[in-house]
């Protein structure tokens, strides 16, 4: 029987990753390694200096289900590595919010599908847009599709599946589109405190601006209320930039 290890970072108590769960049952044994704790936007961080205490959870229709006291990329090292025996496919998700463009580089989510291809596992992600989902049906029918189809024909070597679906009953959404990552822009502030000891601390806020996009970017297709589905990997040389740096000369 094929096994399914599921990590998120929205936390083990996520509805998502119960929505995620439910979907994949029926492929295999699932397994759950995930934060104790919301961790979104954590990136790709792992723990080194503290140890990560690892507890058992139940979360139904999972085979066997921890918490960690960690990143969603050491719940999938942790997995894979200590936890469950031959994994055959990691998952990540379902976020509560979208996972497109240069956020992708902020989010614990992707990394921890980008974590599972480190270790050498095929790979997706997979995200609702909306950080108070209301709509699980089509992620779950998404997935599950995806889910089979990867495990049943594999994924090239390197490369992971960047899932989102829009927040929308399924009747409302168009379609599924194969994209390419588009462009996310924040118009960013910093509220300054002071706290009763006399310490200053800033509070990040930022708010999405709305971007011109390529017709085949991810950011496009969600907004005409499509999900979408990019191949994304983790190399990220400017391959076509080599040769111009090369004719640098760069000597010591």
């Amino acid at each position: 029987m094929k096994k399914i290890l599921i990590t998120n970072d929205d936390g083990i108590r996520a509805r998502g990753i119960e929505s995620l769960v439910e979907a994949l049952s029926d492929l295999g044994e699932i397994y759950v390694v995930a934060p104790n704790t919301e961790k979104s936007a954590c990136g790709h961080g792992i723990t080194m200096r503290t140890p990560m205490i690892v507890e058992e959870a139940q979360i139904p229709l999972a085979t066997r289900a921890w918490t960690v006291t960690g990143l969603p990329a050491d719940c999938v090292k942790l997995g894979i590595r200590m936890l469950v025996e031959d994994v055959d496919l990691v998952v990540s998700g379902t976020n509560h919010g979208a996972n497109v463009g240069e956020d992708c580089f902020y989010s614990g989510t992707v990394a921890g599908g980008i974590e599972g291809i480190f270790s050498g596992k095929p790979s997706m992600a997979v995200s609702i847009c909306s950080t108070d989902p209301k709509h699980f049906g089509a992620s779950m029918k998404i997935a599950r599709t995806l889910a089979k189809r990867i495990l049943e024909e594999g994924l090239e070597e390197g490369i992971m599946l960047n899932v989102n679906i829009p927040d929308l009953p399924e009747e409302e959404i168009r379609g599924v589109r194969v994209t390419q990552l588009g462009h996310v822009h924040y118009a960013e502030n910093f509220r300054k405190e002071q706290s009763g000891y006399g310490d200053w601390y800033y509070w990040y806020n930022g708010v999405a601006e709305k971007l011109p996009q390529h017709p085949e970017a991810d950011v496009q297709a969600i907004r005409d209320k499509y999900i979408t589905v990019t191949p994304i990997q983790f190399d990220l040389t400017a391959q076509a930039y080599r040769k111009e740096i090369e004719s640098w000369n760069i000597r010591l």
